[in-house]
C-alpha cells in the first residue's frame, strides 16, 4: 500500500481527531492511521468529564483553574503554557458541542461535578460517568467525509531527510505500506502496556514515544507516571482495570482500609479530594501496611448512585458488587503519562515536520502530576491548534515528500510479559534504586533485535523503549516529587525544583540531559 497526502495522523483519539477535523476543514489532505477500529482508543475510557472554566460558575476564573493546576504538578508545570492551554478550554469545549458533543445539563446550564485538586466544581460530563465515550462519538460523527482512515494499521516508522517526509506502516496481516507526506502528527495515547495492571486499553504500548525518539525527538518528565488511586479491584485480573471515576468522591465517597478506618485521614487536609499523587501514594502505603490487595470506596451515600454513575455501576455488578449497598473493591492501577514528546502549545516537536498531541505529548500542563480531567481538554485544545498549525506550515511552498531517509527495520524487543511484571514491581508507586536496576537487568535479559513487520513486534519494541526511557529518567530523578515517589529518596529536594529530565536516543542509546530552552533539545 503506498498513498500521498498532506497531514498524516496517527491515532483516532480527541486530540488525533480534532487535529484531523481542523486541518481537513481548511482544505488539507489527511490521512488517519490507527491500530484497531477508531472508535477503540484510550479516549472512550475517559469517565470523569472535562476541566473547564466556561464563565457561568460564580467564582471561578481560568487564573483559579491555573492555579490548583501549578498546586497538583509538584512544581514543573510550565504556567505560561497552562495559562494558554486552560485560556482555550472554553472555546474548544463550544467547539466540540457546535459539532454535536452532548452534556449533562442541570437546569439551564451545563452540570458540574468535583475532583481531586480542584477548588470547586468545573469538571462538565456526559451520560454521567461516560465522557470520553460521547467526545470520542461526537469527533468520529463530525469527522469530514474526505479524511482517509486506515484502520488495521500500525505505524512502523516516520521518515524523514531531514525533515518528515512520511509515514511507514504495517497492516494486520503483516503487509507494509507508506504514507508520503510533508507532516505527521503523533498522538497515539498513553504507555499502559508498561504495566501488568492498566486503566488503558490494550492499544497503548508507548508508540509515538518510540516514533519520536527514532525521528529525532526529545521526551521530557517521563519518570512521572500516574496511578489513579481508585481502579477496580478484579482478583486476578492483568490488562486493562476498570475505572472508578473520581468524580464519585466529588459527590462524597470515602476511602476505608478494610477495618473502615478513612485512608485519608490525617494524610492531607484535603482528604479524598487531594490530588492522584496524594491519594495514590495513601492507598499503596496502607496495602503494604496490611498485607492487602485493596482498600474500599464506600459510596453508598451517593444520592441515585448507580443511575448517576452507570459505567461504575455496571463494572462492580460484573463482579458482584451493588456499590448501592456496599462499598467497592479499588487499588490503584497505572493510568496517565505525565510527560511525552517535548511540543509547544501548537504541538510542534523539535523535528520539522513532526507535530504531537494529546497524552503522548509533553506541554508542560502536567508537571509532576496531572490535576484531574485536564487531558480531555489538552486533547482538544492542542490537537485543533496542531491542525491549524500545519496547515499554516503548509500554506508557503511544499516540501518535497517522497519516501526517503534511512529506516528502522528491526529494533530491539524484550519479552512483554517479563517488562510489564519488572515494571509492576520495581517502577510503580513506590521506587528504589535498586528495583530500577533490577527491573531494567529483567528486561534487557529477554531483550533480542526483532524485526519490525508485525504490529506486535512494533509495539514489543516501543514498550521496551519506554521502559528504559522510564527507568533511566526514574534512576536519574533522586527524590520525590509528584507521582515520582522513591522510597529511598522520600522528599523532595530543591536542587531539581523546575528541572526536567530530557531524553533523546543518539547511535540508538538513550541519552538523558535537563531540557534546554530550545524545543526538543538537551543542554
Amino acid at each position: 500500500m503506498t498513498a500521498e497526502c498532506d497531514l498524516v495522523v496517527v491515532g483516532s483519539g480527541v486530540a488525533g481527531l480534532s487535529a484531523a477535523t481542523e486541518a481537513a476543514r481548511h482544505g488539507l489532505r489527511v490521512v488517519v492511521v490507527t491500530k484497531d477500529a477508531p472508535d477503540e482508543g484510550s479516549t472512550r475510557w475517559a469517565q470523569g468529564g472535562i476541566a473547564v472554566v466556561l464563565g457561568d460558575i460564580a467564582g471561578d476564573t481560568v487564573e483559579a483553574h491555573v492555579a490548583d493546576t501549578l498546586a497538583a504538578g509538584g512544581g514543573l508545570v510550565d504556567e505560561a503554557a497552562t495559562r494558554g492551554i486552560l485560556g482555550g478550554g472554553r472555546a474548544a469545549v463550544e467547539a466540540l458541542r457546535t459539532d454535536g458533543a452532548r452534556f449533562d445539563v442541570h437546569g439551564a446550564r451545563l452540570a458540574r461535578t468535583r475532583e481531586g485538586g480542584h477548588g470547586t466544581t468545573r469538571v462538565i460530563h456526559a451520560g454521567g460517568d461516560a465522557t470520553g465515550a460521547e467526545v470520542e462519538r461526537a469527533l468520529l460523527a463530525a469527522l469530514p467525509g474526505d479524511i482517509t482512515v486506515l484502520a488495521g494499521h500500525t505505524a512502523v516508522a516516520v521518515r524523514r531527510d531531514p525533515r518528515v517526509t512520511g509515514l511507514d506502516v504495517v497492516d494486520d496481516a503483516g503487509v507494509p505500506g507508506h504514507v508520503a507526506a510533508p507532516a505527521v502528527l503523533l498522538a497515539t495515547g498513553g504507555i499502559g502496556a508498561l504495566y501488568e495492571t492498566t486503566t488503558n486499553p490494550a492499544v497503548a504500548t508507548a508508540d509515538g514515544w518510540a516514533l519520536a525518539l527514532r525521528a529525532g525527538a526529545s521526551l521530557a518528565d517521563v519518570e512521572f507516571v500516574q496511578f489513579h488511586p481508585t481502579a477496580l479491584a478484579v482478583p486476578g485480573l492483568v490488562g486493562r482495570a476498570p475505572l472508578v471515576t473520581e468524580a464519585l468522591r466529588g459527590e462524597g465517597a470515602h476511602l476505608l482500609d478494610l477495618a473502615g478506618r478513612g485512608v485519608m485521614d490525617d494524610v492531607d487536609p484535603r482528604g479524598d479530594l487531594a490530588p492522584r499523587d496524594v491519594v495514590a501514594g495513601a492507598i499503596t502505603a496502607v496495602l503494604a501496611r496490611t498485607g492487602t490487595d485493596h482498600v474500599l470506596l464506600d459510596a453508598t451515600g451517593v444520592p441515585d448512585v448507580a443511575r448517576r454513575f452507570p459505567t461504575v455501576a455496571a463494572s462492580c455488578a460484573a463482579i458482584g458488587v451493588d456499590l448501592a449497598r456496599e462499598p467497592i473493591p479499588v487499588r490503584p492501577a497505572q493510568h496517565y503519562a505525565c510527560g511525552g514528546i517535548v511540543t509547544d502549545t501548537r504541538g510542534r516537536t523539535g523535528v520539522p515536520g513532526l507535530w504531537a498531541a494529546g497524552e503522548v505529548a509533553r506541554t508542560g500542563l502536567h508537571g509532576a502530576n496531572r490535576l484531574a480531567s485536564n487531558s480531555l481538554l489538552e486533547g482538544l485544545v492542542v490537537g485543533r491548534r496542531a491542525g491549524a498549525d500545519v496547515v499554516a506550515a503548509l500554506a508557503g511552498p511544499r516540501p518535497v515528500a517522497a519516501p526517503t531517509g534511512p529506516v528502522p527495520t528491526s529494533a530491539p524487543a524484550a519479552d512483554r510479559a517479563v517488562l510489564q511484571r519488572a515494571m509492576s514491581r520495581h517502577a510503580s508507586v513506590g521506587r528504589d534504586a535498586a528495583g530500577l536496576a533490577a527491573a531494567s537487568d529483567a528486561i534487557e535479559s529477554t531483550t533480542a533485535e526483532r524485526a519490525l513487520d508485525s504490529r506486535a513486534a512494533v509495539e514489543d519494541a516501543a514498550l521496551t523503549l519506554a521502559a528504559g526511557a522510564v527507568l533511566a529518567a526514574a534512576g536519574s530523578r533522586t527524590e520525590s516529587r509528584g507521582c515520582h515517589l522513591r522510597s529511598d529518596r522520600p522528599r523532595r529536594d530543591d536542587r531539581w525544583q523546575a528541572s526536567s529530565v530530557a531524553v533523546t536516543l543518539v547511535d540508538g542509546r538513550l541519552r538523558l540531559g535537563p531540557l534546554d530552552d530550545r524545543l526538543g533539545e538537551v543542554a
